[in-house]
């Protein structure tokens, strides 16, 4: 490579980050129209995240709902959607991030809701095999998710699960928002922590695969499934997690800027 070409390919590459900086964490527009009461009710019956929350923090978890509301569109596949559809899929979204003041989805325009799971081909006809619950779009479908309806629900439901398909697919779109879906968040995790944050993964990896943790099995198929299904415990069972898992609680916090 001459040198001209190894300049500019250094360039790009420092410039990368702050690329990746100023398209998600643009100051975003003002949101003047009050938070609908029947919308808070949702999120008081539904979403533990938000009770916890202190009421300034509430106050801020609603603004950001709207705003999410306001920019990416719910769209239902042979499905009605109503406003508790709409505010979990934006929960989901707002507990991933609501530790970094102004992030946004700048890589996300739509959530399509199906009435139940579908397949690669995001077929939900009786006689398909259908086993996907939650997908980040891709190629003609990318800046898309799709999720299903029933397992989205699921997810505030169980009050004692550490499953949830939102968040879950939400993590992935923010591990795709510094360019590659690898397990690795380096847009959130500071350098000092990325080498304990890769041996932790490997060795939390190992141990699914083994039989010997109580990690949602299906986070031992790569890194990528193992930070979301890690940190869909980690949001939805904060004091089991841990309890069970204090290294990898405390990566997470620092993960997602709650440690």
């Amino acid at each position: 490579m001459s040198t001209p070409a190894l300049l500019f390919t250094i360039f790009l590459l420092l410039l990368l980050p702050f690329s990746a900086w100023y398209l998600f964490f643009r100051k975003p527009k003002e949101i003047d129209s009050p938070f609908p009461a029947r919308w808070r009710k949702i999120l008081e019956e539904k979403v533990r995240f938000y009770v916890r929350l202190s009421a300034n923090e509430r106050a801020r978890f609603e603004r950001e709902v709207q705003y999410f509301l306001s920019e990416v569109d719910i769209t239902g596949i042979e499905t009605d959607i109503t406003d508790a559809d709409r505010v979990l899929v934006a929960a989901s979204a707002i507990i991933p991030i609501f530790g970094f003041k102004d992030w946004r989805y700048r890589n996300l325009n739509e959530v399509l809701l199906y009435d139940g799971a579908f397949n690669h081909d995001y077929e939900t006809r009786i006689g398909k095999e259908r086993n996907i619950l939650g997908m980040v779009g891709s190629g003609g479908m990318n800046r898309m998710m799709i999720l299903s309806k029933p397992a989205l629900h699921n997810g505030f439901d169980q009050q004692h699960s550490t499953k949830n398909v939102g968040i879950h697919e939400f993590v992935h779109l923010l591990d795709k928002s510094d360019g590659a879906v690898d397990g690795i968040p380096e847009i959130f995790l500071k350098e000092p922590y990325l080498i304990p944050w890769i041996k932790t993964m490997h060795r939390g990896i190992k141990e699914i695969r083994q039989g010997k943790s109580d990690i949602n099995p299906y986070g031992g198929t790569n890194e990528a499934e193992f930070l979301s299904v890690v940190s869909e415990y980690f949001f939805q069972q904060p004091e089991k997690m841990e309890r069970e898992h204090p290294e990898l609680y405390g990566l997470l916090g620092k993960v997602y800027g709650r440690g």
